[in-house]
This record gives C-alpha cells, sequence and structure tokens, in this order.
C-alpha cells in the first residue's frame, strides 16, 4: 500500500464520520425538541393537576353535593 492510499482511506474515512456526525446531531436535535414538547406537557398536566387539588380543598362540599345530585 503506497502513501497515496492510505491518504485516500484516511480522507474517505474522515468524509464518513462527518456524514455520520452530521446525522447524529440531527437526530440529538429531534430528541430535545421531542424532550421540550414532553416537557412543556407534563408542565401543563401538573398545572391542572394542582388546580384541581386545590379547588377540592377550598370546595370540598361543592364536589359532595354535585354527587348527591346526580341520579
Amino acid at each position: 500500500m503506497g502513501i497515496s492510499e492510505k491518504m485516500w482511506d484516511a480522507v474517505t474515512t474522515v468524509i464518513k464520520m462527518n456524514d455520520k456526525v452530521e446525522r447524529m446531531a440531527g437526530t440529538i436535535k429531534a430528541q430535545q425538541e421531542k424532550i421540550e414538547h414532553l416537557t412543556e406537557r407534563v408542565i401543563r398536566l401538573e398545572t391542572l393537576l394542582e388546580i384541581a387539588m386545590a379547588s377540592n380543598q377550598l370546595h370540598p362540599r361543592t364536589r359532595n353535593q354535585q354527587i348527591e345530585r346526580q341520579p
């Protein structure tokens, strides 16, 4: 194997590695966006849960009266 072949192999390896790195960066970016979306959803769910729990603590009779009124 000559020096030119070794250099060519090294250059092709670097090009392949660069392509893989770029694809991984795209994948990581997509995963980060999914994580951020899920985080937003969890925050909304936590907020709704806290509101529901606070509402239930403030008005426990209202909830019981609603249950009694149902046929």
